[in-house]
C-alpha cells in the first residue's frame, strides 16, 4: 500500500480545476463572518454568488469579497431571482461587464411558489449564452430527456435539482439522477433539495460529479460544523462509487468461507 500513489481526482468545469466536489452558496447566513467559516470547514473552492442581490452601490456596505478572496475561491455568479430569459440574458451580461465572468449558472425560474426551472427559459438562454462564449452550468429538472438537450446545446455542466430548492427533502428520483449520469458526458452536479449530509453522499454514490449546497447548511443550528460534516460526505461518497459497492443479492451470503470447517 505504501508504494501507491494518490492519483488526481479533481473536478473539472470549462477551463477551471477544483480540488473540491462540494460546492457550496452565500445566501442565507447571518453575516458574512459566518458565511466565510462555513466555506472554510466546507473546503470548497467555489461559491455561488447571486447576481441580483449583490451590493454593488453602497460603499459604506461591507461586499463578500471583504471576507472570500477571489484569488482563492471561484466565484460562480448566478441568476437567482429570474423568471425568464431576457432577465437572466441581462443579469450574467451585467455579471461579465463587472467582473469578467464567463463561467457562470443559469437558473431561470418558472413560478415562485415551487421555484422549479422553467425549461423552455432554459434552454433558450443557454443557447443564446453558448452563442456568446459564456461557460454555462445549467440548474434544471431531473428529466433525463431535457437534460440531454441542454449538453447538446453547449451546457458545460448540467445541474439537475434533487427536490424543491431550499426543500430540504433530499434525493426524490434517484432512477432520474442515475440516468442523467450514464447519458451526460460533462459533470453533473446536484443542485437543490439537499437537506443533509447524508444526501450528498447518495448523489456521489450514484456517481454525480459534485453535490452544491446552501440551504442546508445555512439554516442548520450550527452552519459551520455542518459545512464540515457535507465536506466529509462528499468524500466519503466519492470514494464509494469508486471503489465499486458490492453486488445486490436476494439471498443471505455468509461472510466467512465454508470450506475447513470443523
Amino acid at each position: 500500500m505504501g508504494n501507491l500513489k494518490k492519483k488526481s481526482d479533481k473536478l473539472k468545469i470549462a477551463n477551471v480545476s477544483l480540488r473540491s466536489r462540494l460546492i457550496v452558496g452565500t445566501g442565507k447566513y447571518k453575516n458574512f463572518q459566518e458565511t466565510a467559516k462555513a466555506v472554510e470547514a466546507s473546503g470548497a473552492d467555489m461559491v455561488t454568488v447571486a447576481v441580483r442581490r449583490v451590493n454593488i452601490l453602497d460603499k459604506k456596505k461591507p461586499i463578500l469579497t471583504d471576507f472570500l478572496n477571489p484569488k482563492k475561491i471561484t466565484l460562480l455568479p448566478n441568476t437567482a431571482g429570474c423568471f425568464n430569459s431576457i432577465e437572466a440574458l441581462r443579469t450574467l451580461r451585467l455579471a461579465r461587464e463587472i467582473g469578467g465572468w464567463k463561467l457562470i449558472k443559469l437558473e431561470v425560474l418558472g413560478d415562485k411558489k415551487t421555484l422549479y426551472p422553467n425549461m423552455i427559459e432554459t434552454i433558450k438562454s443557454t443557447k443564446i449564452l453558448v452563442k456568446e462564449g459564456f461557460k454555462v452550468m445549467v440548474y434544471c429538472t431531473d428529466d433525463p430527456l431535457l437534460a440531454k438537450k441542454l449538453e447538446d446545446c453547449g451546457a458545460s455542466a448540467i445541474m439537475p435539482l434533487a427536490s424543491p430548492i431550499g426543500s430540504g427533502l433530499g434525493i426524490q428520483n434517484k432512477i432520474n439522477i442515475s440516468l442523467i449520469r450514464k447519458q451526460t458526458k460533462v459533470p453533473v452536479i446536484i443542485d437543490a433539495g439537499i437537506g443533509t449530509a447524508s444526501d450528498a453522499t447518495i448523489a456521489m454514490e450514484l456517481g454525480c460529479d459534485g453535490v452544491l449546497v446552501n440551504s442546508a447548511i445555512a439554516n442548520s443550528k450550527k452552519p459551520i460544523l455542518m459545512a464540515k460534516a457535507f465536506k466529509d460526505a462528499v468524500i466519503s461518497g466519492r470514494n464509494s462509487f469508486l471503489a465499486g459497492r458490492m453486488k445486490k443479492n436476494y439471498f443471505a451470503s455468509a461472510s466467512s468461507p465454508q470450506k475447513g470447517l470443523i
